[in-house]
């Protein structure tokens, strides 16, 4: 063996990775520390976008369902009347 395959390692240390640029391993690192930031960053928006959206839904859900236990409340034969015609014509289609 000779003195110069002993001294290098083929995996360098963050010490030795890094010239006078920046550049190796803490470039990569550090590019790789922004690219995850951002990544979360835009988790972060999404959840905000879902979070309002579901809340609007379930609001909606709730009114309509409100709405509409109110008028079988007030009108149940043609609540049954109507069951009774929508699962008709399902089954028509269905056949």
């Amino acid at each position: 063996m000779n003195a110069e395959t002993t001294t290098q390692t083929p995996f360098p240390t963050s010490t030795e990775a890094t010239g006078s640029n920046g550049s190796g391993l803490n470039g990569d690192a550090n590019r790789v520390r922004r690219m995850a930031q951002s990544l979360h960053e835009a988790v972060d928006s999404l959840e905000q976008k879902f979070g309002t959206g579901s809340e609007r839904i379930m609001g909606l859900q709730e009114e309509y369902g409100n709405m509409a236990r109110d008028q079988v409340r007030a009108n149940p034969l043609a609540a049954l009347g109507a069951a009774f015609a929508a699962g008709f014509i399902i089954a028509k289609i269905l056949r």
